[in-house]
């Protein structure tokens, strides 16, 4: 397996060089919306410490991030009404992953809508927005 790089885009992220829409944070995780979403919602649960994906991860924060997503995906049942949840990890290049930061995608799905195809492209930021909305009043009971 290669080296964990510090230099990818969810590292650039927690750093703060770039921006994100984020939707929640606690000591070992924060969750952000995926900016090229495959339904609406989709969210991502992501370690603040550095690893590569769930070969090279810390036990400890493996069950942050398993709890993590366990409560953004409650959050998104509620949020969108949804029929149902895909939670995804993929494990390096073969397996799908792209960004070599541990992470995982967070669907809400309804029943007879597939996934839209990963394009590459952004979907427009008040879209995301919205749907972050939605997920942060979920969380709050609101």
């Amino acid at each position: 397996m290669t080296a964990y790089d510090p230099q990818n885009i969810f590292a650039k992220i927690l750093r703060g060089e770039l921006p994100c829409e984020k939707i929640y944070e606690d000591e070992a995780t924060i969750v952000i919306m995926d900016i090229m979403p495959r339904t609406t919602g989709h969210a991502l649960v992501i370690p603040k410490a550095p690893s590569r994906n769930v070969l090279d991860i810390a036990p400890a924060d493996l069950a942050a991030c398993v709890a993590t997503v366990q409560r953004i995906a409650k959050a998104g049942m509620k949020a969108f009404g949804a029929d149902g949840m895909t939670v995804q990890h993929f494990v390096e290049g073969a397996g799908g992953q792209v960004v070599f930061h541990t992470h995982w995608h967070v669907l809400p799905r309804f029943e007879g809508v597939a996934l839209r195809p990963h394009t590459g492209e952004m979907a427009p930021a008040d879209e995301i927005r919205a749907a972050a909305d939605k997920l942060r009043a979920a969380l709050s009971g609101a």
